[in-house]
């Protein structure tokens, strides 16, 4: 057999090979319980925050001050709330918001503590120990009030939340990076690249970031989690998403005094609705932190 056969033959292994890493991911996702629990409620609430309007039986920002604060029935099936409004159709809508602020807030951390990671981790020595200090720094604040004095400061807006969340984050996940760059900086892979020459940016971010997906994919959906949490904290203290909007939080800021009364529906389906969307989450990180160390 000639040795462009010989190639030909070894592609198809070489491929498959290749390949068997995902699909064991894949495969033992399809296995896990708490993945395809909390996917199946993640799942649930992107599609109330696509379609939602579709299927709502009234007009979430409607008023309807005559059948204001009605108890849970048959026609309001959360009941209503102050204004009249349906609770269930709100709780449905309200998704939208927050599963666009949350993920976005957590990409923009992502993409950032991914690249602090990769240079404190690669340069190490006065870059890792300036860097490492002023994140440390930066971490011993309290994200709430880090986002409220920003906020304050750059006003309200969905942008600002998006940002000033994803830059609280992204120290959290820079230090998960640095800790895995710092093992495969003394790989063979690592110094055969530096052999050749190649640049520092392109070892950072050709040889060593693929080698480090795995702890990035597991610190991404843990801080989606704490993000969503953070936006509905922000919205309830009128510092995240603004009114009209039917948001969990903001739905909870603006009932929460009712619950003296006895009107409890008002705050309990929207608070559930942030419980589960948490819990989701967090079953959807434990799924994945599991596949990855299988």
């Amino acid at each position: 057999m000639s040795t462009t056969e010989l190639q030909q033959s070894e592609l198809p292994s070489a491929a498959a090979s290749a390949r068997s890493p995902v699909r064991e991911v894949l495969h033992s996702l399809s296995r896990s319980g708490s993945f395809l629990t909390g996917f199946t409620i993640v799942l649930f609430w992107v599609v109330c925050a696509l379609f939602g309007e579709y299927f709502t039986p009234y007009d979430p920002l409607a008023d309807d001050i005559i059948n204001a604060l009605m108890p849970p029935s048959a026609a309001n099936w959360f009941g209503t709330d102050q204004l009249g409004r349906d609770v269930f159709s709100r709780v449905i809508v309200g998704s939208r918001d927050i599963l666009t602020v949350a993920p976005l807030a957590t990409l923009l951390a992502t993409v950032a503590g991914t690249t602090l990671g990769l240079f404190t981790g690669y340069f190490r020595g006065l870059v890792d120990d300036i860097i490492s200090r002023i994140l440390e720094a930066f971490m011993a604040i309290p994200v709430v009030i880090v986002a409220l004095l920003a906020i304050v400061a750059l006003g309200t807006s969905k942008s600002t939340v998006i940002i000033v969340i994803g830059l609280s984050f992204s120290p959290i996940i820079a230090r998960t990076v640095r800790a895995a760059v710092l093992s495969e900086r003394e790989l063979d892979y690592v110094a055969a690249a530096q052999l050749r020459r190649e640049s520092a940016l392109h070892t950072m971010f050709v040889e060593i970031l693929p080698n480090v997906i795995p702890p990035i994919l597991v610190e991404t959906t843990v801080r989606l989690g704490y993000a969503i949490f953070a936006v509905a904290t922000l919205s309830f203290m009128g510092f995240g998403i603004q009114p009209p909007s039917p948001d969990w939080g903001l739905s909870i800021a603006s009932n929460y005094g009712m619950i003296g009364g006895g009107f409890w529906w008002t705050v309990l389906f929207d608070a559930l609705a942030i419980a589960s969307l948490v819990i989701g989450v967090n079953l959807v990180a434990d799924g994945v932190q599991g596949a990855l160390n299988d």
